[in-house]
């Protein structure tokens, strides 16, 4: 299945705004006004040259302290290395301003696996003179240290721990902290299972290791024990019965697919033949 790592970002930085700035830029955030914050839809691009279309991840408009006028952060996910990225950026950049006409702050999250070195500027030089040094505000997540960020009570940290440097020994170890910073956080269900499908669409277990993890759990000393292990219980048997559910679903639509009626499916497997219906036409 294809990952669609933009829209990921987006949802978690969309949802966690205010914590993604005082995670990665606490001077930034010293200076917005979170109470003046607004999504802007997104704006497609067409490299005509190229014969591309880009979409701009996340824009959102909002104010600094003490002033009137309005600014626009630009936040860009970027998954795989390419070259060209800080032109792109600039181009994103030239092509807001000229559609807003206001102050507007580039963010690059580079989200891919390689360790490269990831120019922030773009410039155009002659022997006579400079014409333009543009410059975006980076953040590269490979190059930070899970073990840095996992006593920061932020939902930011602790869902892009799955994208930083850690090793496949340290895998197992990873997840526990994670779920150790998710107890604390103290999420409502639904943004604890936005963050959870996040850091699992990147950090896989094995069986194997799933089970160390819970052995490790159990053996921890701490407070968060007990609400850890609920919290692996609790999504395992959500996730068993969202299993059961899909199961339930391609059995019945494959009935159907045969010519069985909804009333005969339903009589076969056991269910109302409303919860039949349902299934059949999501």
């Amino acid at each position: 299945m294809v990952i669609d790592h933009d829209r990921l970002f987006k949802e978690l930085i969309q949802t966690f705004f205010e914590e993604f700035l005082l995670l990665f830029f606490p001077d930034m955030h010293e200076h917005i006004d979170f109470r003046h914050l607004s999504f802007l839809s997104e704006e497609l691009f067409t490299d005509v040259t190229a014969g591309e279309k880009y979409r701009v991840d996340l824009l959102v408009e909002t104010k600094l302290k003490g002033e009137d006028g309005l600014i626009i952060v630009h936040v860009e996910n970027q998954s795989y290395v390419q070259p060209s990225f800080p032109e792109r950026m600039f181009v994103y950049f030239s092509r807001l301003f000229e559609k807003y006409r206001t102050r507007i702050v580039p963010i690059a999250v580079f989200s891919y696996e390689a360790l490269r070195e990831e120019p922030s500027v773009f410039s155009i030089e002659f022997p006579f003179g400079d014409v333009l040094q543009f410059r975006f505000f980076p953040v590269e997540l490979r190059k930070k240290h899970w073990r840095d960020y996992i006593r920061h009570d932020n939902p930011i940290a602790a869902a892009l721990l799955s994208k930083m440097g850690y090793t496949e020994s340290e895998k197992v170890e990873l997840k526990k902290e994670f779920l150790r910073m998710l107890v604390r956080l103290e999420l409502d269900e639904a943004r604890q299972r936005l963050l959870l499908g996040f850091f699992e669409t990147y950090v896989k277990l094995s069986e194997e290791e799933e089970q160390q993890l819970q052995r490790e759990v159990r053996a921890m000393e701490t407070k968060e024990k007990e609400q850890v292990l609920e919290l692996i219980i609790s999504y395992e048997q959500k996730g068993r019965k969202q299993g059961i559910k899909q199961g339930m679903k391609q059995l019945i639509r494959n009935m159907a697919r045969k010519g069985m009626k909804a009333e005969d499916i339903a009589r076969l497997v056991d269910l109302p033949e409303e919860d039949v219906r349902e299934l059949l036409e999501e």
